[in-house]
C-alpha cells in the first residue's frame, strides 16, 4: 500500500481559520514506537506540523528498542502538532503523542481536553499496540484504530480479534504517508463521536 503514497506536502503560508469556524476540537493520536504517528500527522496537517523529533543516539540504548524500525533515527520527545479543517465549523488540532515508554508519562496530559483519539497499529507489531488502547479504554476516551499498512497481511477481522476490539470501535486501513488516507480516518473518529454524543443519555434534553 506504501508503494502508491503520495509525496510529502508542500507547506505555504497557512490558510485563515474560517469565520464560520466554531468546533475545535482536539485529537490525540497514539500508538507503539516507531508507527508513524509524526508521519500521519505531517501528512494530513495544513500548516506546518510542530514536530520535538531528535537524533537517535547512543544515550537511548538500553531504553528506546529501534531493533524493530531499522530505518527510524529520529523519535518524537514530547509531541507532534498539527491542524486540519474538517468543514467550514469543524477544526481539529491534532497531537502526536510520543510512542516511548519512557515518555508515556505525557500521555494524561496530552489527553486532557481531548475528545477522541486514533490509535495508529502497525500490523507487524500489535503487541506495541496493546499499551494505547488499554490505556484509553481505563481514561474513558472514545478512539478509532487505523491500521498502517506497510504490507499484505491479515484482513480487518483478524486484526480486530487480535486486538479484542469491542465491534463499535471503528477499525480502518491507511497509509500514513497519504494525507486522503489520514483525513479518512480523522472523519471516521469525528462521525464516531457524533455516534457516541448522539447516542448519549447525558445529553438528552440538553437544550
Amino acid at each position: 500500500m506504501h508503494s502508491n503514497a503520495s509525496e510529502a506536502p508542500a507547506y505555504q503560508t497557512p490558510a485563515p481559520l474560517s469565520a464560520d469556524a466554531q468546533d475545535a476540537l482536539k485529537i490525540v493520536v497514539v500508538g507503539g514506537f516507531g508507527v508513524g504517528k509524526t508521519t500521519m500527522v505531517g501528512a494530513v496537517s495544513e500548516i506546518r506540523p510542530l514536530s520535538t523529533e531528535e537524533v537517535m543516539t547512543e544515550a537511548g540504548v538500553g531504553i528506546d528498542d529501534p531493533s524493530t524500525v531499522r530505518s527510524k533515527t529520529t523519535t518524537t520527545a514530547a509531541f507532534d502538532f498539527g491542524r486540519i479543517t474538517v468543514t467550514d465549523d469543524k477544526i481539529l488540532y491534532l497531537f502526536g503523542a510520543p510512542g516511548q515508554e519512557r515518555f508515556w508519562f505525557l500521555w494524561d496530559q496530552l489527553f486532557a481536553g481531548s475528545l477522541g483519539a486514533v490509535v495508529l497499529v502497525d500490523p507487524r507489531r500489535l503487541e506495541d499496540s496493546w499499551y494505547a488502547v488499554d490505556r484509553l479504554e481505563a481514561h474513558g476516551m472514545p478512539f478509532v484504530v487505523a491500521i498502517n499498512r506497510f504490507e499484505p497481511g491479515p484482513g480487518l477481522a483478524a486484526l480486530r480479534d487480535a486486538l479484542s476490539l469491542p465491534d463499535e470501535v471503528p477499525l480502518v486501513e491507511c497509509d500514513a504517508r497519504s494525507r486522503d488516507d489520514c483525513k479518512t480516518v480523522l472523519i471516521s473518529l469525528v462521525r464516531h463521536l457524533n455516534d457516541l454524543y448522539a447516542l448519549s443519555p447525558a445529553r438528552e434534553g440538553t437544550p
